[in-house]
């Protein structure tokens, strides 16, 4: 879970309990915000964290086993919270790094270490090998083409003899079924016309 969404809890928490203003079981903030996506451990963690920024922050009881049980703002709580709370202080360390990384991309590179030379030579058979390599992915995508553009334009497709002969049965079949169904359906014409007619 994001550092944003956990300060906006973490803030909720506490207006809730300065809502609230006297001590409640902290199972309600967990009907209230978090049921049924996370458990009562992600809402005891959340707590343990305003703890550990401020214990003054909540009154704690402990109780059934829990030692986190029931809550209760304190005077602190709203004050914290008029101060803009965890997500004022999300806000502000977030500002924090978008000026330091405002900084850091504006810095200057630095140059060339005078310990380094530049060297003619690397450069002119790295930029021959790429040439080389360049020119062979060229050729292949040449070879490519000129194989398609045979097999679609200049290669005529062959069908063999005895697969050509079974088509042509298989459409002398297909033309004499349809004028058969087309000559019962004539003479169920007819019979019709000449029974309207007669």
């Amino acid at each position: 879970m994001s550092k944003f969404f956990r300060a906006e809890l973490k803030d909720r928490f506490l207006e809730y309990a300065m809502e609230y203003d006297e001590s409640f079981q902290v199972g309600i903030l967990y009907d209230e915000f978090l049921r049924p996506n996370y458990d009562m451990e992600f809402i005891y963690g959340l707590l343990r964290e305003i703890l550990e920024f401020d214990s003054g922050l909540l009154e704690i009881e402990p109780g059934h086993g829990e030692e986190i049980f029931t809550m209760a703002p304190t005077a602190k709580t709203e004050e914290f919270l008029e101060g803009g709370g965890f997500m004022g202080l999300y806000v502000q360390e977030e500002e924090k790094w978008d000026l330091f990384l405002g900084q850091l991309s504006t810095a200057k590179v630095p140059g060339n270490p005078v310990g380094k030379e530049f060297r003619p030579i690397a450069l002119k058979r790295e930029k021959s090998m790429l040439m080389v390599l360049i020119s062979a992915i060229a050729l292949s995508f040449l070879f490519t083409l000129v194989s398609i553009f045979k097999q679609t334009f200049l290669e005529p497709e062959y069908v063999p003899a005895d697969e050509f002969e079974r088509k042509l049965e298989l459409l002398q079949q297909q033309y004499l079924h349809e004028n058969e169904r087309l000559q019962f359906k004539l003479e169920r014409a007819q019979y019709l016309l000449d029974s309207l007619g007669g």
